[in-house]
This record gives C-alpha cells, sequence and structure tokens, in this order.
C-alpha cells in the first residue's frame, strides 16, 4: 500500500442529499481494484503522450529565408516618438513579396500602430529593440475579418503560412489603463485593443520574444494551425480582461518554456470558432494569474481533446510580482464546457499549483451560447481526464470542485499522487453550506466558493467514476470540515481506494 495512504486517518466522509446528511460507509478495497482503473486508462495515457512525442518530433520551425529587410531603410525611426505604422508595414509587405525573410528591429525604440503579418514573414526584435505600441487609439482600426468578430490589435494576420515573431527584445504594447481606460466586461472589449491576433494561419513560431502589457487580451490565434510557442515570456498585469494566451480551434500547437503572468485568464484553450481544439503539448513552463492559471472555456462550443500539459508551475502572482488586482489565483487548473463543447482525453502530470482558491476546478453546465447565428448546441460532456503527480502551497481554504449536471455527470476522472497543503482553518458552519447548481452561470470556481466549500478537499456532485488515489490534502490550521463530501447525483467514487457507498 502506498505510504502516502497514512498521510491522514479520515474517521467519516459524508454523503449530502438535498437538505439531509448520511453517514458513508467506508469500504477498504484492494490496491489491485484501483490498479484496475489506471490500467484502464493506460492506453490513453500512452496514446496521448505518444501524440505529444510526435509533436516534439515532427512540428518544427520552418526555416526562414536569409534575406533581411531592416525597418529603417523603409523610413523607421526608432526614438520612442515618431509612430512609424506605415514604414514598417512597407517592410513588412516588401519582405512577403519578395519571397519571404527577417524584418528586423535593430536597436531603439519603435512606436507603431497596428500592422499586418504576410507570409514569409519574421518580426525579429534584437536584444537593444523594443516595439512600442502608440497609445493613440486612432492608430488602431477595427478590422473586420473573414472570422466572424473584428478585433483591434497591433499586430494581425489572417490566411498566412509562415509567419513569426523572434528575438530577445520586447514588444510593449502600452496598454496600462491611463492608455486605455474602460470597464471590465464579459463582452466586447470598446477600444482596448489585443496585443496579438492570427486568423486561419499556418506555421506558426515565436521564440525567446517578451509580450509585454496589452490593453485587453494579449494574443488570440483562432483556426491556425502547426504553432510553436518556445520561450516566450508574457506579462499582463496592466488592465483588465488582461489574459495571456488563447487559442481557439487550433491544431498541432506545442507551448514551451514559457513564463505567462496574467491579470485574467493565463493560458485559456477556447471553442467560440465552435471548431475542436486539439493535438496540444503544453511543457516546462510557469502559467500563473490572478484568475485562472490553465483552462478550458469559457467559450465552450468547440471540442477539446488529446490535450497534454506537464512539467508545470501554475497558480497565483507570487507577492514580489505586480499584481494589477490581487495575488492569489481562482483555479490552477479549470477544464470545463458549458456551451456544448466535449472535452476529454487530457493528460496533466507533474504541476505545482500554489496560491489557488481551487486547486481544480471541472465543470458542466448549460450556459449553451451558440456561435453565430446558429442553433445552440447540446449540453457537452467532460470525461477521460487523467491529473496526476500534482504538489502545492499555499492554496486556500476553498478545496477542489467537481461539478456535473443531473443526467449529465463528469465521469472518468483519475487524480493520483495529489499532494497539497491548504490554509484550513474552515468552520463547522461550512458543513451544511448549499453549493448553488448555477446551470447556466459562468464556469468560474469563484462563483461557487467564495467563503468555502463543505469539504476542505473536494466537493464532487453529479459525477461518476471519480477515482482519487494517493492523496496528501494537508490544511494548515485544524479544519472542520472533511476531506471529501461526495453530494447528489454521485456513484462510484473512491478516495485513497476506499470506495464511497451511502447508506440511507
Amino acid at each position: 500500500m502506498h505510504p502516502r495512504l497514512f498521510t491522514f486517518i479520515i474517521p467519516f466522509i459524508k454523503f449530502k442529499m438535498k437538505n439531509s446528511i448520511f453517514l458513508v460507509v467506508l469500504v477498504l478495497i484492494t490496491n489491485g481494484a484501483f490498479s484496475q482503473d489506471i490500467k484502464s486508462k493506460k492506453p490513453m495515457i500512452d496514446r496521448l503522450n505518444k501524440m505529444a512525442d510526435s509533436l516534439s518530433k515532427n512540428l518544427q520551425p520552418w526555416k526562414v529565408p536569409t534575406q533581411v529587410f531592416k525597418v529603417e531603410d523603409f523610413g523607421a525611426v526608432a526614438d520612442s516618438q515618431t509612430v512609424n505604422t506605415k514604414a514598417i508595414q512597407s517592410a513588412i509587405d516588401a519582405c512577403s513579396e519578395k519571397g519571404g525573410g527577417t524584418v528586423l528591429f535593430s536597436k531603439g525604440q519603435y512606436v507603431t500602430g497596428t500592422i499586418r503579418l504576410k507570409s514569409g514573414v519574421m518580426l525579429e526584435i534584437n536584444s537593444e529593440a523594443k516595439i512600442l505600441g502608440s497609445t493613440n487609439i486612432a492608430d488602431y482600426p477595427e478590422k473586420i475579418e473573414n472570422f466572424r468578430m473584428f478585433r483591434q490589435c497591433l499586430i494581425c494576420a489572417e490566411k498566412c503560412t509562415n509567419v513569426g515573431i523572434r528575438g530577445k527584445g520586447e514588444i510593449y504594447f502600452r496598454g496600462e489603463l491611463a492608455n486605455f481606460p474602460g470597464e471590465e466586461t464579459l463582452g466586447k472589449m470598446v477600444n482596448r485593443p489585443f496585443g496579438i491576433r492570427m486568423v486561419d494561419c499556418k506555421n506558426v513560431v515565436y521564440q525567446n520574444i517578451f509580450l509585454h502589457n496589452a490593453a485587453a487580451w494579449m494574443q488570440n490565434y483562432v483556426y491556425c494551425q502547426n504553432m510553436i510557442f518556445d520561450g516566450m515570456k508574457v506579462i499582463n498585469q496592466a488592465n483588465y480582461n488582461n489574459d495571456g494566451f488563447d487559442p481557439d480551434g487550433c491544431t498541432n500547437v506545442i507551448v514551451r518554456n514559457c513564463f505567462i503572468n496574467a491579470e485574467d485568464d493565463a493560458l485559456c484553450l477556447k471553442g467560440a470558432s465552435g471548431k475542436p481544439s486539439s493535438n496540444f503539448l503544453i511543457e516546462n513552463s510557469t502559467i500563473i494569474s490572478s484568475c485562472n492559471a490553465l483552462k478550458t472555456g469559457t467559450e465552450t462550443q468547440g471540442d477539446f481533446y488529446n490535450i497534454v500539459a506537464r512539467n508545470l508551475k501554475l497558480g497565483g502572482i507570487p507577492d514580489e510580482m505586480y499584481a494589477l488586482k490581487r495575488h492569489d489565483a481562482s483555479s490552477g487548473i479549470t477544464l470545463a464546457t458549458v456551451d456544448g463543447g466535449n472535452v476529454h482525453d487530457i493528460l496533466i502530470s507533474n504541476v505545482k499549483i500554489d496560491r489557488t482558491r481551487c486547486p481544480i476546478f471541472m465543470r458542466i453546465g448549460s450556459r449553451l451560447r451558440p456561435v453565430g447565428n446558429n442553433p445552440p448546441k447540446e449540453i457537452g460532456y467532460l470525461k477521460d481526464i487523467v491529473i496526476q503527480e500534482v504538489t502545492g502551497e499555499n492554496n486556500y481554504k476553498e478545496g477542489s470542485l467537481i461539478l456535473g449536471l443531473k443526467d449529465h455527470p463528469i465521469s472518468d476522472v483519475v487524480i493520483n499522487n495529489y499532494s497539497i497543503k491548504m490554509e484550513g482553518e474552515g468552520d463547522a458552519s461550512l458543513i451544511n453550506k448549499e453549493v448553488p447548481e448555477n446551470e447556466r452561470g459562468y464556469p468560474d470556481a469563484r462563483f461557487f466558493i467564495k467563503q468555502g466549500l463543505p469539504s476542505y478537499g473536494f466537493y464532487i456532485r453529479h459525477a461518476t467514476k471519480i477515482n482519487i488515489t494517493n492523496v496528501a490534502i494537508s490544511p494548515n490550521k485544524k479544519d472542520a470540515r472533511q476531506i471529501i463530501l461526495a453530494a447528489k447525483g454521485t456513484s462510484e467514487i473512491r478516495l485513497n481506494d476506499k470506495n464511497i457507498i451511502s447508506e440511507q
């Protein structure tokens, strides 16, 4: 038996249904029984690891032609004052027309408004160079794309092949509230430009670039294929709705050796396009947020599958780093579907989760927001998830959530080797707290757990075949709550090789 099973003693676990609370008998089952659950997931784990290895081997940066186009040769002035939009765009156009190559920013500070990348163009910002976003909103015209949305942004591309940004310099979007004021919103962001937006592009490469403080989302990629982000640094703590990295309906994506610090969701796979997000490898990175660190959603009209995330640091913002609003994160990992997309075949391993209110949040909802004028989809499913080798410090007292819907349970989830330290000090008043169903609500853990859950480890409702094993969840202060609460609509829930069976 695994030594972590002796980390704590659970005298009883409560099963909550309607307004009554029933004691639950814990039946000890053999390690062999749980190994069957692990064994049943082994083909999925092997297949996902094989997919990740194939991406690493076969998805390589495109070869940039040797010719170089210096922006100064097209009239750019790196004096931090001159707006160089036309000069930079001329260099990009010439580079693409002549077969592609590098558009080079050599030294100094280059101010620009919206520029459009073209096929075959690699922007390169040297270590002594910096691109500065204009602070005049008139330099960001709205662009209506073939995709249904329009957005203002500093850098855009549509239907391009072989594009990218590299170099040890910085793109400073200057998106601070003082330059681009506006309200935090769940809808359209008016006069707060995105940093970068690409639509229907192939072979996108970012290497070692620093992206700093956009006025809204830092970067958004829609319908894109074959993308590599290696050594990218993102700090987006200047304004509201400051997401760090938002791919939507993209396939074949590597995010590696990156640092992302975002005021809003840090790395968020979206489905507003209605297209599937698949074949993702996210590894060897730090992803921190004042909202959610690693997430599917909130727009979830498309499916999410074949996702491997490994060797990550997730959670809130350390005290020594600037945070616009707060230092704690809503969640370390959020896997959600509320608009009809299906979430499945996801492997997350070797992660550290710190400074979160809810380390893991899984959610099925029925908001069912449609794509454009299409009819709403049916409620999606969330299943076949493996999360393993998790550690964490300084997490707060609320606990993790696994919440499906009646007749639409979350299913087939394995959480293994999970060692998390929590704040604790939950009092007895939380034990009988009603957790709202909130079927059509916004899928964020903070809307369920502001004061704390009835359990400090996992609260599970409308779920089946949830196996949580080799667990050590340690409250730093004495906590009146139990480690796990299996509420209504649950079956086949196991904790540390103990089967939770209700007796009514």
